[in-house]
């Protein structure tokens, strides 16, 4: 659906090796799941590299957040691979996004922490092409930005 490339999937395929040897975290991200989230969930008729790129942006940015900004339960990616990888070879993270926007939408509404986590934690919402349904989480982690009770994201968490 989005690359004509005939040679993608090999390109994908060979980086593997070099991803497990020689990368601390990777963050897997799919450009069909992307094309999928763009027109099933964000309905863009023909979305584009650009509609793509917003999301992982927007994803990337969202993890990066408490590097970049102070907080009251601040991380960094140190913190984020010694809670997050079990064992040193299984550093590969799915990313669920929520809420999902397109590029120059002005509507919003507030999403309920509930909300937000049922959301992340969705298929529709993941931005490579597995189903989280249909195997087990090693580890998971969430992060929240904006204002909302850290009692009731506590809470949230204790409920996944």
């Amino acid at each position: 659906k989005v690359s004509d490339t005939v040679v993608e999937p090999y390109n994908a395929t060979l980086s593997v090796h070099q991803l497990v040897e020689n990368a601390d975290e990777v963050m897997c991200l799919d450009n069909e799941a992307l094309y999928d989230i763009c027109f099933r969930t964000l309905k863009l008729t023909t979305p584009t590299y650009g509609d793509l790129n917003h999301l992982v942006c927007a994803a990337m940015s969202g993890i990066t957040t408490c590097l970049r900004f102070p907080g009251q339960l601040n991380s960094d990616l140190r913190k984020l691979a010694v809670n997050l990888i079990p064992f040193p070879r299984l550093h590969f993270f799915m990313i669920g996004f929520a809420p999902l926007t397109s590029r120059g939408s002005q509507q919003y509404r507030a999403l309920t922490v509930p909300e937000l986590t049922q959301q992340q934690f969705d298929a529709k919402n993941m931005m490579c092409a597995a189903d989280p349904r249909h195997g087990r989480y090693l580890t998971a982690a969430c992060m929240f930005r904006g204002r909302m009770s850290t009692k009731e994201v506590d809470e949230q968490m204790l409920n996944v």
